[in-house]
């Protein structure tokens, strides 16, 4: 009994040291973990960071610095950490090639976020998709189509396309183009359509608009027009101009000829 007892006490004196060491390191590992969280919390804030990257970030430094922890709790047990290690990058190298495609989005996601192609409200085409976007996921993207058809793109999908952020400025440039008759008066047209334009409180001043002969087709001269406007006034303005200048065309005799054939017919 006395050596049962003696090697219970030596057993407990051994063991009891390394359980409360690894109980010490886990609980400072801890502390040192939520430090680390509140201090990047804190930086990325202050920066101004998508609040999406730093929830990310904040749980991510939490976890790689708890995992340290818990490897140094197990190194004093006598566990080989070098082979728990490399167990560990091997799982992770398996679950990477497993979801690269999650993975690229995730990434994708990230560089959205940060360097900002794009926000929340802007209108956009990328990967043949065109609206205005909802929602900046890690993962995906959640759009608007002009026809209220919401669309999730992966966000590698998108940053791997050309982005047009078609309300990326603050102002933009209608193109029109206006077919005209050949017998009609080109200068009547063109001062019509200035008129329009500047009468239309819309129309910038600066950049100026413009009308031009860009074409001599088939069965009409083609004036094509460029107003430049504010971006939320664009498709108000264009309708505008379209309905004005064909009322004003009518009213000053101006002929928007349409397709027709002429048939000759020869009798023998």
């Amino acid at each position: 009994m006395e050596n049962v007892y003696d090697k219970l006490v030596e057993f407990a004196m051994t063991f009891g040291i390394k359980i409360i060491g690894a109980i010490l390191i886990l609980i400072v590992g801890r502390i040192v973990a939520g430090i680390f969280r509140s201090l990047v919390t804190r930086l990325m804030r202050k920066t101004k960071t998508d609040e999406s990257i730093v929830t990310f970030v904040r749980s991510f430094t939490y976890v790689v610095v708890i995992t340290f922890a818990i490897i140094a709790a197990l190194a004093k047990f006598g566990v080989q950490t070098a082979s728990f290690i490399a167990i560990l990058g091997a799982a992770g190298f398996a679950v990477g090639f497993a979801l690269q495609g999650s993975l690229s989005s995730f990434a994708a996601g990230i560089l959205t976020l940060v360097f900002k192609p794009f926000r929340v409200g802007d209108f956009i085409a990328a990967a043949g998709v065109a609206g205005t976007v909802k929602e900046i996921k890690l993962f995906s993207t959640v759009i608007a189509t002009p026809d209220n058809i919401m669309v999730i793109v992966p966000n590698n999908k998108i940053y791997g396309d050309v982005i047009k952020n078609i309300t990326g400025f603050d102002t933009r440039r209608i193109d029109m183009v206006f077919g005209i008759g050949y017998s009609s008066s080109i200068p009547k047209a063109v001062e019509i359509l200035m008129g329009i334009m500047k009468a239309d409180e819309r129309v910038l001043t600066e950049p100026a608009p413009m009308v031009a002969v860009a074409e001599l087709a088939d069965s009409s001269v083609n004036l094509v027009t460029r107003p430049w406007v504010k971006r939320e006034d664009y498709w108000d303005v264009k309708f505008d101009i379209i309905r004005k200048a064909k009322e004003a065309f009518d009213e000053a005799g101006i002929e928007i000829p349409f397709p027709q054939h002429s048939i000759h017919m020869v009798q023998e």
